[in-house]
C-alpha cells in the first residue's frame, strides 16, 4: 500500500470544491492510487511530451475525475504518491470557444 501525501496548494483547491466533489476525488484517489498507482487505466495515464510549469518527477501522471485533473508522481522505493498539483480541464466543442472569449465562466 503506498502512502499519499498532497501539497499545500492541493489541499487549498480541495478545499475550494463543494464537499461532494471532494469526497468523489479523494474516494477515487483512494480506490485508484492506494495499491496500484502506476498501472496505466482509462482514467490514469502517463502523460507524454508535457512540461508543466511546477517541478515534477519524470513521468508526470494524471488522475481523471470527471472534468477535473489531478497531477501525480510515484516514488516506489518510498511507497509514496505525491500530489503537486490539481486542475480543471477546459470544456471541448462550442462551449471551448466561448470559454476562451469569456463569455463563459467554469469553476
Amino acid at each position: 500500500m503506498y502512502e499519499i501525501k498532497f501539497a499545500e496548494d492541493v489541499s487549498k483547491d480541495l478545499e475550494e470544491l463543494k464537499a461532494f466533489k471532494r469526497k468523489e476525488i479523494l474516494d477515487r484517489i483512494d480506490e485508484e492510487l492506494l495499491n496500484e498507482p502506476t498501472r496505466e487505466t482509462r482514467n490514469k495515464k502517463i502523460l507524454a511530451d508535457v512540461e508543466p510549469p511546477w517541478p515534477f518527477k519524470e513521468p508526470l501522471r494524471e488522475l481523471r475525475v470527471g472534468e477535473y485533473r489531478v497531477f501525480y508522481d510515484v516514488d516506489v522505493a518510498e511507497s509514496q504518491v505525491s500530489f503537486e498539483r490539481s486542475g480543471i480541464s477546459l470544456p471541448t466543442g462550442p462551449q471551448r470557444r466561448s470559454y476562451e472569449s469569456n463569455e463563459y465562466q467554469r469553476l
